[in-house]
């Protein structure tokens, strides 16, 4: 038995519609019709982030850390491969002495973060009372 399950279909050129449940997500490996492969990566990479941050906030005993945003960043070599992430996170409370605690929290809890080769682990900073 599967967990996920998705059907990608390409027409013609290098455009694709993915199903995913009762979602379309559409990706151009070129970025004309849609995010390229690697962009898509890194945001879904920041969309998993971003509420494990809050549920690691959450355990160290912030049970509102208000407005949460991640501008991420990504490098690429000369074949187009990733070689290193970046995330700043803003967020609107005041950690304290606890921003290295939630964001080691986060860094347990996100699946993508677990998924990815520990050399293209996001480079995390954080500003809290940002907002």
């Amino acid at each position: 038995m599967t967990d996920i399950q998705t059907t990608t279909v390409s027409e013609e050129g290098y455009a694709s519609t993915s199903e995913v449940g009762d979602f379309e997500l559409s990706i151009d490996a070129t970025g004309e019709q849609g995010p390229d492969p690697n962009s898509v990566l890194v945001a879904d990479y920041a969309s998993c982030f971003l509420p494990a941050f809050r549920v690691g906030g959450s355990q160290r005993g912030f049970d509102d850390l208000g407005k949460l945003q991640i501008d991420a960043e990504a490098d690429l070599d000369d074949d187009d491969d990733l070689t290193g992430i970046r995330f700043d996170i803003y967020v609107e409370a005041d950690l304290g002495d606890e921003v290295d605690e939630v964001v080691s929290r986060a860094e347990d809890i996100c699946h993508v973060h677990a998924a990815l080769r520990e050399g293209l682990h996001a480079e995390i900073s954080v500003e809290d009372n940002a907002f």
